[in-house]
């Protein structure tokens, strides 16, 4: 009971958003005429009912024209249930793409917001594979949600229908055993709930581990899933390599689980089906063995009969909704555990950055970009740099030495305001504007104007300035496809994808340059050029670079070096005064 407590609050926390939102009238009136139109079905099923005992007793009496009013009766009812049934799936499907659409929009919305989905790749946070909580889990929810509450919501409405009427045809139909009649107030109904409390506690202990077993067989699939992209996204290195037979080793592994954990189901799977099948069949023959020494004695005709068996049927069904949906309920659970999870830790990524003892980014009046008694750390907590009192100042430019693993890369990730874990304060002049380029610079699929200008709009800058970025970085053959559409990271070398790169800073002029490697797969001569055609045509940029080359030097006005250890080195000096901060 504590469990099933504990799902419905974390229903209720995924669901009611939505239906408080700003599409929440929609919403709320097509839940409503979904409601509406599943009480009218149970209304109209009551009237079947009563319709069973008319039928049968004029088969029974061969009354032609009360047989025929009866069919015309039932044609009338069917046409209505074909209509309402018809309506209600229509509309039930419109309130599942607005819902899963709203949040949709809501997931995208949180999980790329401030880097949460790259703080929650640092914290492994238990949100594998983001793409399926925003897709499939998500979809299952709002699928799932509905159908199980509405199914709930009609054994609800039915078991209180019908059990008045089966309570009824106990007394017109009393117990006979051995010849003897026994006068037990609704033993039918008792006879229904009897029996699905047995089936419901069977198929519970039987289908219980069903829940686990769903939630790590999506885990698997798209674990799985995401490996095979991964080949496709680096199929150039695994063919150099000749890594094939390694990659297909490491997927088939990962298959192996996706297979184990099938079967593991499918034997669970299989066992609930023996019960709930013979649960199943069992019951259509269990009301006519109540009721047929009651019918065998004359004490109720061949109508009252059926009418007594549909009416248990009703009734045991209603009583059995969660034996015969078992299954559906172990998937459910297992959805909203994943989504449960999904927002647990953006929430967590979120509030990362402002936990006490965190990194403070502050705005300042000063030109430069201060970094006061900063420490940074890996997330288990071990240090890996500090910086006491760091000045990079406008218009001078420095280049961050070190050996790899010294923390070079995470000093840019602190002050571009990704990586929470450390100790200090950054200070970051209140209307400048930062851009990062690192080693391997990311493009959106899509038309060459756009990868350029993104995070941008396609848009957003001169068709011909466009070119002439493309053209100063050395590309002059991509100059005139720029509504071209490619995966260029696929496409370009990755010397190619560092130009294009910088066409991207040429155009966006920001106040700062961060440059991790960004030239780093081009020759000597090339780097250099670049780096004046930056110095060049982007005059009120100050360049911070990452590098190892002992050419850069010659670039940059300032070096920081950093020492093996991590720490960075206490001095660093001012090529041409010897200066130091």
């Amino acid at each position: 009971m504590q469990n099933l407590g504990k799902t419905l609050a974390i229903v209720w926390r995924l669901a009611a958003p939505y239906f408080r939102s700003e599409d929440k009238w929609p919403g709320r009136i097509l839940l409503a005429t979904v409601i509406g139109i599943e009480l009218a079905i149970v209304a109209i099923n009551v009237l079947l009912n009563q319709w069973y005992q008319r039928f049968y007793n004029a088969l029974q009496e061969r009354n032609w024209d009360t047989f025929v009013s009866e069919l015309t009766y039932f044609v009338v009812i069917a046409a209505i249930f074909i209509v309402l049934a018809v309506y209600q799936l229509y509309l039930n499907q419109w309130l599942q793409i607005r819902w899963r659409a709203w949040m949709t929009r809501r997931y995208l919305g949180e999980w790329l917001h401030d880097a949460n989905h790259y703080r929650m790749q640092l914290l492994g946070d238990a949100a594998d594979n983001p793409d399926q909580r925003v897709t499939d889990d998500v979809k299952l929810f709002v699928e799932r949600t509905l159908n199980v509450g509405i199914g709930l919501l009609s054994s609800i409405v039915t078991l209180g229908s019908f059990v008045v009427i089966l309570w009824g045809l106990s007394a017109a139909a009393p117990l006979h055993l051995f010849g003897q009649a026994y006068d037990i107030p609704g033993y039918l109904v008792w006879g229904a709930l009897v029996y699905a409390v047995i089936g419901t506690i069977l198929t519970h202990l039987v289908g219980r581990p069903l829940i686990q077993l769903d939630f790590m067989q999506q885990r698997y699939e798209a674990d799985f899933r995401f490996n095979l992209v991964r080949v496709r996204e680096n199929a150039e290195q695994i063919a150099l390599l000749r890594g094939e037979a390694a990659e297909r080793h490491q997927l088939l592994d990962r298959f192996k689980l996706v297979v184990d954990n099938w079967i593991a189901i499918m034997i669970r799977t299989k066992k609930v089906t023996a019960l709930t099948a013979s649960y199943s069949q069992a019951s259509t023959v269990f009301p006519f063995i109540l009721v047929a020494p009651a019918y065998f004695a004359g004490k109720i005709q061949l109508g009252g009969m059926m009418q007594t068996a549909s009416a248990f049927g009703s009734v045991q069904g209603a009583l059995s909704f969660f034996v015969t949906a078992y299954r559906s309920l172990a998937e459910w659970r297992a959805v909203i555990n994943r989504l449960d999870g999904f927002e647990a830790a953006i929430a967590h990524a979120a509030t990362l950055p402002g936990e006490p003892g965190r990194i403070v980014h502050a705005a300042t009046d000063d030109s430069a970009i201060v970094l006061d008694d900063l420490l940074l750390q890996l997330p288990n907590g071990k240090p890996m740099v500090t910086a006491k009192a760091l000045r990079l100042r406008p218009g001078e430019a420095t280049l961050i030495k070190g050996p790899s693993g010294s923390g070079k890369s995470t000093l840019f990730r602190a002050v571009g305001g990704i990586w929470p874990f450390g100790t200090g304060t950054i200070r970051i002049p209140a209307m400048a504007r930062l851009m990062f380029l690192p080693q391997r610079p990311y493009f959106p699929v899509g038309s060459l104007r756009a990868a350029i200008a993104y995070p941008a709009e396609p848009e957003a800058f001169d068709d011909s300035a466009v070119r002439a970025a493309i053209r100063t970085v050395g590309l002059p053959t991509l100059a005139d496809h720029l509504d071209e559409e490619a995966h260029w990271n696929a496409r370009l070398s990755l010397g190619e994808q560092q130009r294009l790169g910088l066409a991207r800073a040429l155009l966006t002029k920001a106040d700062y340059l961060f440059l991790d490697e960004a030239t780093a797969s081009l020759d000597e001569a090339a780097e250099a050029k670049l780096y004046r055609v930056l110095a060049d045509n982007l005059p009120a940029t100050t360049i911070v670079s990452i590098g190892h080359r002992g050419t850069l030097e010659q670039l940059h006005a300032r070096e920081i070096a950093f020492a093996p250890s991590g720490a960075p080195a206490p001095l660093y000096t001012i090529k041409g005064d010897g200066g130091r901060a």
